[in-house]
């Protein structure tokens, strides 16, 4: 008995594991298999209420955001999308339920801006160098998040860049402007979910994949 309660966590832990998806021979896991929502779930831990169109994931409203089951440190983030007003790509979240307050996310709209608010922005802390994006069309972001370091690329075009090392106040950017976190952004989590939100938009998500980075072997 004593054997079987020490081997049953293993197990489980194992069979987990075996569930997840494998990266390919260069590095790269992908998250969403077009097919269902395997590795996702809601806030709140419970099943993901977006459908699939067109081997997309697809949000319409009032759904809730979606988040992986896994976690990510550093890391390079493939992801297409289409809007038809407003959502957002969240990363390194520690909490899905106060996702806003826990983790970084890239604005996900109809071209708009430059503004903090914007396609491209870094939300509420950096805007993005130019406007990028395609309207009423898939859009491609590639974000490496490495360390303190970030980057946006947006349909082949870097378009942003920070440094969560430099936002050492609460409620306040490096630049003396407002934003709206309650706490440092240098002392947000560097390891969390990866989140897609839901912001009363129909919005679709595909090829969504990430590539885990190695420090110890940059």
């Amino acid at each position: 008995m004593k054997l079987l309660r020490f081997l049953l966590p293993l197990l489980c832990a194992t069979a987990v594991l075996a569930g997840e998806p494998k990266p390919d021979a260069e590095g790269w896991i992908t998250l969403f298999n077009g097919k269902d929502f395997t590795g996702f779930t809601s806030a709140d831990g419970g099943p993901v209420k977006w459908s699939v169109e067109d081997g997309a994931m697809c949000g319409d409203k009032k759904l809730g955001d979606i988040w992986t089951t896994r976690q990510f440190g550093d890391f390079i983030l493939e992801v297409e999308f289409k809007t038809t007003g407003n959502s957002g790509v969240f990363f390194r979240t520690s909490d899905p339920k106060d996702n806003v307050q826990t983790g970084i996310e890239i604005q996900v709209e109809n071209p708009g801006g430059p503004d903090k608010h914007s396609v491209g922005a870094i939300y509420d802390l950096v805007p993005p160098s130019k406007n990028a994006a395609k309207k009423d069309a898939w859009n491609k972001y590639v974000i490496t998040a490495k360390g303190p370091h970030i980057t946006v690329v947006l349909n082949g075009e870097k378009i942003n860049e920070m440094n969560l090392d430099h936002w050492t106040s609460a409620g306040k950017n490096p630049d003396g402007s407002d934003n709206k976190f309650s706490r440092a952004v240098s002392q947000f989590a560097r390891s969390g979910h990866i989140g897609f939100q839901d912001h009363d938009h129909k919005v679709w998500y595909r090829n969504v994949r990430v590539k885990p980075l190695d420090l110890h072997k940059s």
